[in-house]
């Protein structure tokens, strides 16, 4: 059953936590709690399925990771182990898809996400990998705008459902 407290925990909770050595001493600090209290409440909603994950978002700009780029590749066919296997199983590579090619106009087959604090560290760790895993051709398009997601707050007031 929830409380009150458990109601002010999940709004700071919405907010984020924040960005300091003991975040949950400080949403407590804000809640008339101990850190451990907030942290015992929340293992406790989760239990209970009131929280279903509890996960990080990490702001990226704020670590200084400004450049983020699709990288667009067509491997040639028939190199042992799937490309995309290989592509994927790289550290630098946060995404990776396949989709099928347009025939004329879009030739490329697999997909993946790369970030870096600069674009020239970006540009570096994909021509590494392009050596390792030998494929020449491919293209990265780097990010000229960012879109920043934001929780549906009608779907939120209205209990789901628009």
């Amino acid at each position: 059953m929830m409380d009150s407290t458990d109601m002010h925990l999940l709004r700071e909770l919405e907010q984020g936590l924040p960005f300091v050595p003991a975040p949950f001493e400080e949403i407590g600090g804000r809640l008339g709690l101990s850190g451990d209290e907030v942290v015992e409440r929340i293992r406790r909603l989760k239990e209970a399925g009131v929280i279903r994950k509890f996960r990080a978002r990490i702001d990226q700009r704020k670590m200084g990771i400004t450049a983020n780029a699709l990288v667009a590749w067509r491997p040639a066919p028939g190199n042992g182990i799937p490309t995309g296997t290989l592509l994927a199983a790289f550290p630098q590579v946060t995404h990776c898809y396949e989709r099928r090619p347009v025939p004329g106009r879009w030739e490329y087959t697999l997909y993946s996400v790369h970030h870096g604090y600069s674009r020239e560290t970006v540009v570096d760790d994909v021509k590494a990998i392009a050596e390792t895993i030998h494929c020449r051709d491919y293209t990265i398009l780097f990010s000229t705008r960012e879109f920043k997601r934001v929780p549906n707050v009608r779907m939120r007031e209205n209990g789901g459902s628009l």
